[in-house]
């Protein structure tokens, strides 16, 4: 049986390996900076207990509108996720976490932890901010055109910068899906 801080040791090694940027938060957690192409990084914690380590990775803050929507969008992909699930904070911020015996932190588990990391995180950034933001980006988009400012990084969303592309005007066009 693995013990805590064999686990940890392992963890360390792959990410020593796979040039990722981590710190120690305290004895037990590490806190590890996982790239992404959408949201560039995401912040994952891993903590470790006495016999699994718990995985927690921040997503994206409570949604300015459309709550129900962007739940449901989170809770439907639930069903089809590996190791890790959506959850939410008292805050209602979006988190993925998942639970690992400790016996399981192998490379090749470890491998299937950041994939699913980076593909739940960072494979559906897009999407949550369109159906929970869209007001936000709307607004950013006109405003950065009205002061001659580039719109570089908001060309995934230039589908939404005419507000009068939608059927409702109230309620954002269907998210363009990528997986």
């Amino acid at each position: 049986m693995t013990d805590r801080h064999s686990g940890r040791g392992h963890l360390e090694k792959f990410l020593h390996a796979h040039q990722l940027d981590f710190e120690e938060v305290s004895e037990t957690t590490i806190a590890v900076v996982v790239p992404g192409e959408k949201k560039l990084t995401t912040t994952a914690s891993f903590a470790f207990g006495d016999t699994t380590v718990t995985v927690n990775a921040f997503v994206i803050r409570h949604p300015d509108e459309n709550d129900l929507a962007v739940y449901r969008w989170l809770l439907e992909r639930n069903r089809r996720m590996y190791g890790l699930a959506y959850s939410i904070d008292h805050h209602g911020d979006i988190y993925l976490t998942g639970r690992f015996p400790l016996d399981a932190i192998t490379d090749a588990e470890l491998d299937r932890i950041f994939g699913s990391i980076s593909e739940y995180a960072d494979g559906a950034f897009n999407s949550l901010l369109e159906l929970g933001f869209v007001t936000a980006i709307r607004r950013e988009w006109q405003w950065r055109t009205k002061a001659g400012l580039p719109t570089d990084n908001l060309a995934a969303f230039a589908h939404l910068a005419d507000p009068d592309q939608s059927d409702e005007p109230d309620r954002p066009a269907e998210p363009h899906r990528d997986h």
